[in-house]
């Protein structure tokens, strides 16, 4: 005679996972759909494919995607870095020091990326020199500030400065997320708090750090796009300089697309690999789809 638990096994055994034909029509239908624009685009002569393949490794074009990509590299260290300390500032037990974090992200958050370029660029007619000095007494370096802030250097200020106010949001909410009994075992074992901080808290809060981090980051790559408006030679103002020239619009437009899509791309792996380093041992290897599963040589 079969036990109640060999029923359900057998049970479990002959079970089939339901179908569902609306998820088939609705794939096949958004494949049907991509292949169609692949087409359109493919065969519009208006997009010049030829011409996007004679301008992607353009000299002109190279040197502004190396402007574009060191700006990125530059605001996403510093303004992490930055953002880190504000982030530690807002959590400190000090009110004077969370009121100064807290208007920093506020301040910057606030005010538009364009806004603030424009009032780096222009910061010569506010503060025509830079002095540095010992308060009320000698004066150790005077600098005009119109030859000092020109249009990169005002793109790397603004640039990371923005940066910082969301990074110091995205570093205090994974700082948030980890549970404060880490915090009690750590300091009832005498560790001090820098250490807590930095071999037990942070290895935990970058699982919650990563994604949004590497979100940022890619939106950081596209934004230095706005650096155009003054005079930042990054790629989006090569192609712009190209097509001035040649009216050769949408062709260019599509060089620059096309390097940001690779790179895009390639910060996305970056992230799938930090949130599996991070993510081992907690259960959780973090979400990818099957490309980057593939890239990275695990098997689903």
């Amino acid at each position: 005679m079969s036990t109640p638990t060999a029923v359900l096994a057998d049970s479990y055994a002959d079970a089939r996972p339901a179908r569902r034909p609306l998820r088939w029509v609705a794939g096949v239908a958004g494949l049907v759909l991509l292949l169609l624009a692949l087409v359109s685009m493919a065969g519009n002569p208006a997009f010049e494919w030829d011409v996007v393949g004679q301008y992607l490794t353009a000299d002109v074009v190279l040197d502004g995607l190396r402007v574009t990509l060191l700006l990125t590299a530059i605001a996403l260290i510093g303004g992490f870095a930055l953002g880190t300390v504000l982030a530690v500032m807002r959590l400190s037990g000090s009110r004077l020091l969370q009121a100064i974090s807290w208007g920093y992200t506020w301040l910057f958050r606030s005010v538009p990326i364009l806004v603030q370029l424009l009032f780096w660029y222009n910061i010569s007619l506010v503060y025509p020199r830079l002095t540095v000095g010992v308060p009320f007494g000698p004066t150790i370096l005077d600098l005009p500030t119109r030859g000092l802030i020109n249009g990169f250097a005002a793109a790397v200020i603004g640039l990371t400065l923005h940066e910082a106010a969301h990074a110091a949001e995205i570093v205090r909410a994974g700082l948030l997320s980890v549970e404060r009994s880490q915090t009690e075992a750590a300091q009832a074992l005498g560790l001090s708090r820098p250490r807590t901080l930095w071999r037990i808290v942070l290895p935990q809060a970058m699982r919650a750090i990563v994604p949004p981090a590497a979100n940022q980051a890619a939106a950081l790559l596209k934004g230095t796009s706005v650096v155009s408006v003054i005079a930042g030679q990054d790629l989006l103002f090569s192609v712009q300089l190209i097509y001035n020239r040649n009216y050769l619009v949408i062709p260019l437009l599509l060089v620059a697309t096309l390097w940001y899509l690779f790179f895009t791309t390639l910060l996305s792996v970056v992230q799938y690999l930090l949130e599996r380093f991070f993510g081992r041992g907690s259960g959780r290897a973090g979400p990818a789809g099957p490309r980057l599963s593939l890239l990275a040589g695990e098997d689903r």
